[in-house]
């Protein structure tokens, strides 16, 4: 039988090993996966989810990875006039391809990302068949596909529509107004830029990182999730002062709390700022792992009690907030302020649950 990359006998005692990936089971394992490999490609030349749509036009035919498929077909909305391979099952249907290039004599590889799929092809096809792509420049190298970007490498004309969405004024993505972390920086800015003109801010990945972005430019770096403190640590140990993260409460949960400890045992000259808004508001509302818990997690992780600092980001508080956030850059060592306020969002949809 077979379970995703394993296949075993049930009555087979030594099944178990096969997920005990010490190097004398992966060799095993890596061989038999290299063998079933043969098994999930041929479940993909038969697979519904990967269909052969024949057209009159053999001109071209065209590989569609995906949601890329809907682009092609918003072009053609009386049908394709080209063979369409839509592909939604992997590892790639070789059979499939090979019979597209054998009868068209272009191939167009539609795909969103990464261009993996033309750079596959153009190693598996023997036959020397033009393959255009994102790789050959009719399609671009980065960015999104659209509906529009695709017309032009079908060959089609350019719409009207394509023409007066250009002239649409781009919006950028900004903090909501009354949000917390606007609060955050506009302290923060104020006490780095009058004090410290050497200053680094690390930040993490949240809403919080349009911190980035105008009015505020507050923060410096945004990597991957839980680097802001890891960064922080590592410009403190070569010298930066004064060495700031800013990181939110769900992301601190998540991959923040194994740095902070590392902080802690290497005794770091950081300042954490956990920017807590009771919520995990980037993908839906929900509580964070740590919700209501921050100081404990904080002070189980070895730091001082007394360099735990909630301040709750009101312009009212501002001033507060200034001076906590110059004593905690003064103090040599690890520290933790954590402004907490609950995201505007999420207190609309309870207020509205109330009433």
């Amino acid at each position: 039988r077979i379970y995703g990359t394993c296949t075993y006998d049930q009555q087979d005692p030594e099944r178990p090993r096969q997920w005990i990936l010490m190097p004398g089971n992966s060799r095993v394992r890596y061989k038999t996966l290299i063998e079933e490999n043969k098994l999930f490609e041929q479940e993909a030349e038969h697979s519904r989810h990967n269909r052969y749509i024949d057209g009159p036009d053999k001109s071209m035919g065209i590989i569609a990875c995906g949601l890329a498929y809907n682009y092609i077909m918003e072009n053609f909305p009386e049908g394709c006039p080209f063979p369409v391979l839509k592909i939604s099952q992997y590892p790639l249907p070789t059979a499939l391809v090979q019979r597209m290039a054998s009868e068209c004599r272009s191939l167009l590889i539609v795909e969103e990302g990464q261009p993996l799929v033309e750079e596959m092809i153009r190693g598996l096809l023997g036959t020397p068949i033009p393959v255009k792509g994102r790789l050959s420049g009719e399609l671009p190298r980065t960015g999104e596909l659209t509906p529009d970007n695709v017309r032009g490498a079908l060959g089609l004309p350019r719409r009207e529509s394509e023409a007066a969405s250009q002239l649409t004024m781009p919006r950028p993505p900004a903090l909501c107004q009354g949000c917390g972390h606007r609060d955050v920086y506009t302290a923060l800015n104020d006490v780095l830029r009058e004090h410290y003109p050497d200053h680094k801010v690390f930040s993490d990945i949240g809403c919080y990182t349009l911190g980035s972005l105008p009015p505020f430019r507050a923060i410096d770096t945004c990597v991957e999730m839980g680097a802001s403190v890891t960064m922080a640590k590592g410009a403190a140990d070569g010298g930066q002062f004064p060495s700031v993260a800013v990181i939110g409460d769900s992301t601190f949960t998540h991959s923040g709390m194994t740095a902070l400890l590392d902080a802690v045992n290497e005794k770091s000259n950081i300042t954490v700022v956990i920017s807590d808004n009771l919520t995990t508001g980037m993908t839906g509302g929900q509580d964070s792992a740590g919700t209501g818990r921050l100081e404990q997690i904080c002070a189980g992780l070895g730091v001082e009690p007394e360099h735990i600092r909630v301040v709750v980001p009101l312009p009212k508080n501002m001033e507060e907030i200034r001076r906590t956030i110059r004593e905690e850059i003064e103090y040599k060592g690890v520290s933790v302020i954590i402004p907490r306020r609950e995201c505007i969002q999420t207190a609309k949809r309870h207020n509205a649950k109330k009433q």
